[in-house]
């Protein structure tokens, strides 16, 4: 979610992919059938009545920054307590740690839905106490937006090129009604100019990311280039995943070194701004964790929204990540002293492989 970053392979990628079954052969890649067919077994409705485990698996779909899925779930008998796994921290692109926090909320608002769709309604409430997290509450009957639960298992970061069509105002609308959180705000912009204006601002806010070292290591440490290996980790960021295609571990990485250019880059972001029918900027009345996970419960609803209606989403976060972008981003959509939260592109496009998840075993306490 939240801050996933595509890796651009180009031409040399697409020449290696061509013997692609004798790679897999020989260095022990794994199959792309075999890994869509581990995911899809993730994401698969229960066919019984859903327990406790079954609403922390749809919980564990939602977007998180570099797919690092920051979070751990506490079941008890009254509810389930979310709270930061901070050994999956990313210091360098989210030092304050607010990528985190979106991602709880982003998970929490999945947790409701799904506990809704269960007959299990009850209350969501960010609890400072402990080192801070979210806590669920369980209710009784059926609440929450049908729609948007069962578009869980569908929605995804398509970080590819859109077919470049518009949105019908009723459904901007519906986008716009599906993410109306308590304390967050929203506008969307899907006219061109400000939508060219938006694109400068990340293409630069881009090109100041890849001239840090830094956070092109932190990066390169959260890709995943063959099916086994997202699959063995459960997480990160598969090249597959982002439309290109899986690579052997050990030629992934000098690859990227290689074609990971800031020429490429803005090219690439700058086309598929290009190919999108809207930009979303999502900003929380207050710079704090729990504005945070309001901010992650309202993306959540507004990139589910988008799938139900047949649209994708992918994230351009570039700007709210560089401190320096984020006052001049906050005047170009009409809020001045805020901080914005999330930049999203939505529009249509051809879905791609869906990313791993971690094991259930390996996020509950």
């Amino acid at each position: 979610m939240v801050t996933r970053r595509n890796l651009l392979l180009g031409a040399g990628a697409a020449t290696v992919a061509a013997g692609g079954a004798t790679w897999a052969h020989r260095d022990g890649m794994g199959s792309m059938e075999a890994y869509d067919t581990a995911v899809a077994t993730m994401r698969r409705r229960p066919t019984a009545a859903p327990q406790t485990r079954d609403l922390i698996r749809y919980a564990t779909q939602a977007a998180s920054g570099h797919n690092t899925q920051p979070w751990l779930f506490r079941p008890d008998d009254a509810g389930i307590t979310i709270v930061p796994d901070l050994q999956r921290r990313t210091p360098v692109v989210d030092p304050d740690d607010h990528h985190l926090w979106v991602s709880l909320g982003c998970a929490a608002e999945n947790l409701t839905l799904a506990a809704g769709a269960a007959g299990r309604a009850g209350a969501m409430e960010f609890d400072p106490a402990g080192g801070g997290g979210v806590r669920f509450s369980f209710g009784t009957g059926h609440g929450g937006d049908q729609a948007l639960f069962e578009a869980i298992p569908r929605r995804q970061s398509t970080r590819a090129d859109y077919d470049g069509s518009g949105v019908a105002a009723s459904d901007l609308r519906q986008l716009r009604s599906a993410a109306a959180i308590p304390g967050v705000a929203l506008v969307l912009v899907s006219e061109r100019p400000p939508m060219d204006q938006l694109r400068d601002l990340i293409l630069a806010a881009n090109t100041t990311q890849m001239g840090d070292p830094a956070f092109v290591a932190e990066l390169k440490r959260w890709l995943r280039f063959s099916p086994n290996a997202a699959l063995r980790t459960g997480d990160g960021l598969f090249s597959a995943a982002g439309g290109q295609p899986p690579l052997p571990d050990w030629l992934g990485p000098w690859l990227f070194d290689r074609v990971f250019t800031v020429k490429a880059e803005t090219a690439r972001y700058a086309r598929q701004i290009a190919s999108s029918a809207g930009i979303a900027v999502f900003a929380g009345a207050a710079a704090d964790p729990a504005h945070w996970v309001q901010v992650g419960r309202a993306c959540q609803r507004f990139a589910l929204q988008a799938t139900a209606l047949g649209l994708t989403c992918a994230f351009l976060n570039q700007p709210v990540e560089v401190p320096e972008f984020r006052a001049d981003l906050a005047a170009l959509v009409g809020l001045p002293g805020r901080r914005p939260d999330i930049v999203l592109r939505f529009g249509r496009g051809t879905p791609l492989p869906f990313s791993a998840r971690r094991p259930l075993a390996a996020v509950m306490l």
